[in-house]
C-alpha cells in the first residue's frame, strides 16, 4: 500500500503543478449536487427571482453534465443544439474558438423536455436559457441565484478557507468525477487526459491539470488501481 500511495502522490503532484495561489477549487459530492438540484424549488419562490426552478434546475444540470463554462452555456442558442445526434455547437468560447461537445443521453432528453416545455423554438428570444420574461440570462443573475441556493441546501466549505463553493466548481466536479469514473473502468488515465483537455476546450493539457483537485475518492481509485497494476505485473487496460 505505501508503494502505491507513493506512485498515486508522484502521479497528482504530474497532474497539479504547484501554484502560489491558495485558492483551492470545491469539487461537489454527488449528494451535494442532490441537495443543490432539490433546494433549487424553494431558492426561485419569489416572484422578483429572474429564472424559475425548472430552468435553475436544467442549468445546473447542463453544468455538471457537460463541464461548460457557465458563460458558454448562457449565450448557448437553440439552433446550436442537435438534439438528434446530441451534440452541442459550443461558440464565443474563451478562446474565440468554436467546438463541438457530444452529450450523453440523459443531457440530451433533459435538454429536450427543457426546449420542448418552455417551447423555446418559438420566442422571439432564442438563448436556451432564458428568465421568466423571455431574455438571456445574466451570470450575475445565476451567481446571485446560486449563493442563495447553496445556503437554503446547506453546502459550503468546512475548513478555513474563505472561498465558498461557486457555479464553477461544477466544472471542476465534471473533471474530476470523470476521471474517477475511468478509474473505476479501469481504464489509462493519462492517456485519455488530453481527449479531456479538448472536450473542455482548454488550448494545452496544463489547463486542464489545474482542474484536477485530489479528492479522498479520487486518491483512493487511484491506489486501487495502481495495486491492481502492480499486482499483475504491469498488464494495463487500454
Amino acid at each position: 500500500m505505501a508503494r502505491a500511495r507513493r506512485s498515486v502522490d508522484f502521479a497528482c503532484a504530474h497532474w497539479l503543478p504547484e501554484t502560489k495561489d491558495d485558492f483551492v477549487p470545491y469539487i461537489y459530492t454527488r449528494n451535494e449536487i442532490q441537495r443543490l438540484l432539490k433546494a433549487t424549488s424553494l431558492s426561485q419562490q419569489k416572484g422578483w427571482c429572474a429564472m424559475d426552478a425548472g430552468t435553475f434546475r436544467t442549468l445546473l444540470l447542463f453544468l455538471y453534465g457537460t463541464g461548460l463554462r457557465l458563460g458558454e452555456a448562457l449565450r448557448l442558442q437553440c439552433s446550436e443544439l442537435d438534439l438528434t445526434t446530441g451534440v452541442v455547437r459550443v461558440e464565443q468560447t474563451k478562446f474565440y474558438k468554436t467546438r463541438l461537445v457530444p452529450v450523453g443521453s440523459d443531457v440530451r432528453q433533459l435538454l429536450g423536455r427543457h426546449v420542448a416545455t418552455r417551447d423555446l423554438q418559438t420566442s422571439s428570444c432564442q438563448h436556451v436559457f432564458q428568465t421568466k420574461w423571455h431574455r438571456p440570462i445574466e451570470l450575475q443573475t445565476v451567481d446571485l441565484g446560486f449563493r442563495r441556493l447553496r445556503r437554503l441546501a446547506g453546502v459550503g466549505r468546512q475548513d478555513s478557507t474563505p472561498y465558498q463553493p461557486r457555479v464553477h466548481d461544477l466544472r471542476h466536479s465534471f473533471a474530476v468525477h470523470r476521471i474517477i469514473a475511468w478509474y473505476q473502468k479501469g481504464r489509462d488515465v493519462q492517456r485519455l487526459l488530453p481527449a479531456l483537455s479538448t472536450y473542455l476546450g482548454h488550448v494545452d493539457l496544463s489547463a486542464t491539470q489545474r482542474y484536477l483537485t485530489v479528492t479522498p475518492e479520487l486518491l483512493q481509485e487511484a491506489s486501487r488501481q495502481f495495486e491492481q497494476y502492480a499486482s499483475t505485473g504491469g498488464c494495463h487496460e487500454r
